[in-house]
């Protein structure tokens, strides 16, 4: 063990980072067993739940469901763990999802188009999609006047953004990350 009592979270590394740097395998060089299944759930629904407590949910000694949460880590198949944060509070209430198409010319432009998202403040995620739209991304801005800045000199004005359509978010709910975690709250 690394010291860690039994009751501390399950979590590697400090508060604030990502949990494991590495991975040993590939997720699928193993098949997830029903055990580890329920640790996923658990940890799902609460990342910071006591070891010692989610231990006792999957029926697991405290030191075997610690060892299984670091496999799982370094597997990859838990690869972080996020905190929920109140846009709000942060000074950017105002939630969007905007769809962007690109020119079918610029096609080799994905990973470019990608990298410059991925650097933006206002951007919380980015999906690349199988679909008339090439990508997805999700943004929180301080207000609509913020958004439209953000559409007009962040994707319109890039040469290789065809057309863009945004959907401004009216409430967003977190839904658990790994299927069956809510019946696990």
């Amino acid at each position: 063990m690394d010291g860690r009592k039994s009751d501390e979270s399950p979590r590697s590394g400090d508060a604030g980072t990502p949990g494991p740097k590495k991975r040993r395998t590939s997720p699928a060089t193993r098949e997830l067993t029903e055990v580890d299944r329920r640790i996923l759930e658990v940890l799902s629904a609460d990342a910071r739940i006591p070891n010692s407590t989610l231990a006792a949910r999957v029926g697991l000694a405290a030191s075997t469901c610690h060892s299984r949460v670091r496999e799982l880590e370094e597997r990859g198949v838990i690869r972080g763990y996020h905190a929920d944060i109140d846009l709000e509070a942060t000074g950017s209430p105002l939630q969007a999802l905007v769809a962007v198409r690109l020119r079918a010319g610029a096609r080799h432009l994905l990973r470019d188009f990608t990298t410059r998202m991925r650097s933006r403040p206002e951007v919380l995620d980015l999906y690349f999609l199988a679909s008339d739209d090439d990508f997805l991304v999700h943004v929180a801005v301080p207000g609509s006047s913020a958004l439209r800045d953000f559409v007009l000199e962040q994707l319109s004005a890039h040469p290789e953004v065809a057309s863009t359509q945004t959907n401004i978010i009216f409430e967003h709910t977190w839904v658990a990350a790994f299927p069956g975690a809510r019946a696990a709250e």
